[in-house]
């Protein structure tokens, strides 16, 4: 019995157990005000399959290629079946460990004529009794181990799934930014013929047309910049998909729907959908292992080890034919000498545990910081999309009026080209908070666990 408790006080077979000074209180930032319509109830956005957040064909099709082709997630999986091995060879630890040793030997003695041949073909087995954790623990750290490698492929792909929606919808702002200047550059460009031949009457200088030539070269400039980003991103978005760069084909920005209504859930839900937050908790819980390990190092090792097989020699002379042979042999090891390494191996497993429990909080407060975020930047971008559109559509009707009083001989060319320039500013900008709203909502859906199904 006091063998028993003194055990149980080493911890050297309890299983472990959540830190209870990790806490998931507090962890989202006012989500209750973010449209009014985020309590804090089960239900969890991170819960619904990507296809259903994600529904446009051509996003869904480029989805699934990049889970089947995919290098990181590939590699990820691999990191899956080593894990699995080690799992696996933990658990035949616990079986007798079984060997053939076949011997022979040709003996002379003083060049006589006759040379003596001996064999043995024994059988060999070797035992650990785990009666202290040397092998338990292993185990259970290969198994914590096992669970850390699927999270971490998990994670993998929910951040596969958000990239490549991101970048796609970064494809359908550029197309949609190239559209609108390529359709300010012709209007421009009308100008410029208009102010030329307006020139040819006199009706107005040549300074009109040199600034209606510099905002037009400006326009055009930009699209260079704009094809080259479409490039660019095509090669990156070719890259996830593990292709070579290509083309990609694609919907139009104006035609996505995404969700607008969500639940971010409660914050404890971080634990179990996160798969970087549970990821981390399994590295904590290998390293506990680890230290339960280095304290089983401190224990006596049992060891029975045995041996049955054939021999010819009795060990008083040579017979023909061989003889049974068997043998059983317990052995118990008590650390003496090496005490003082066990005590630094203890201190180190320690320092180790406590550093990944340290991460283990770290990504759960990362994972609240990144729910908040996101749930802040949809309420602004959504804001902020509701009175662009407003700009926009006032600036159209700017360009619009001082182009007619322009006509009418009314306005200047300088305020035809700043409405102009305005309206085009606008639109731009339009465009890229639409994003930013659709960028928002992917990012709350993999800061809430999407995609790991």
């Amino acid at each position: 019995m006091c063998a028993a408790a003194l055990l149980s006080s080493c911890h050297i077979y309890k299983a472990y157990d959540r830190p209870e000074d990790i806490t998931t209180e507090g962890l989202y930032r006012d989500t209750a005000l973010v449209n009014g319509t985020l309590p804090e109830d089960t239900a969890n956005f991170g819960n619904v399959p990507w296809r259903e957040v994600f529904t446009d064909p051509q996003l869904q099709t480029y989805i699934e290629q990049a889970l089947t082709n995919n290098a990181d997630l590939r590699t990820a999986l691999l990191n899956v079946k080593s894990a699995q091995a080690a799992l696996m060879s933990a658990r035949l630890a616990y079986l007798p460990q079984l060997a053939l040793s076949p011997q022979g030997t040709l003996t002379n003695w003083n060049k006589g004529e006759v040379t003596a041949a001996t064999y043995s073909i024994p059988v060999t087995a070797s035992w650990q009794l785990d009666l202290f954790g040397q092998i338990l623990n292993p185990k259970r750290a290969a198994q914590v181990s096992l669970k850390q490698a699927e999270f971490t492929r998990q994670a993998v792909q929910t951040q596969l799934i958000a990239n490549v929606a991101n970048v796609y919808y970064t494809l359908l702002m550029l197309d949609r930014q190239l559209q609108i200047s390529e359709s300010t550059a012709d209007i421009l460009k009308s100008y410029v013929e208009t102010l030329e031949a307006m020139y040819d009457f006199g009706s107005v200088n040549s300074a009109a047309i040199e600034q209606s030539r510099s905002s037009y070269a400006q326009v055009v400039a930009s699209l260079s910049d704009l094809r080259q980003s479409l490039t660019e991103t095509e090669s990156a978005f070719c890259l996830m998909l593990n292709e070579p760069a290509h083309a990609v084909e694609r919907g139009k920005l104006e035609d996505q729907n995404l969700p607008t209504e969500f639940s971010a859930g409660i914050p404890l839900q971080l634990l179990s959908n996160r798969p970087d937050v549970k990821a981390a908790e399994m590295a904590l819980a290998a390293c506990y292992y680890n230290t339960n390990s280095a304290r089983a190092a401190f224990y006596p090792q049992i060891t029975l080890s045995g041996s049955a097989g054939w021999t010819n020699n009795s060990g008083a002379g040579i017979i023909n034919p061989g003889k049974l042979l068997a043998n059983v042999v317990g052995s118990l090891t008590q650390p003496l000498f090496y005490r003082g390494a066990n005590i630094a191996r203890l201190r180190q497993a320690k320092a180790q545990e406590e550093q990944a429990k340290i991460a283990f909080q770290t990504s759960l407060l990362n994972a609240g910081n990144e729910v908040s975020n996101a749930l802040a930047l949809y309420q602004n971008t959504t804001e902020k999309v509701y009175s662009r559109t407003m700009q926009v559509n006032s600036a159209q009707k700017a360009a619009e009026d001082t182009k007619e009083l322009f006509n009418l001989g009314t306005s200047t060319y300088l305020e035809v080209l700043s409405a102009q320039q305005s309206y085009l500013s606008a639109q731009l900008s339009e465009v890229t908070d639409t994003y930013d709203r659709m960028q928002a909502v992917i990012n709350l859906y993999q800061a809430l666990g999407g995609g790991r199904e």
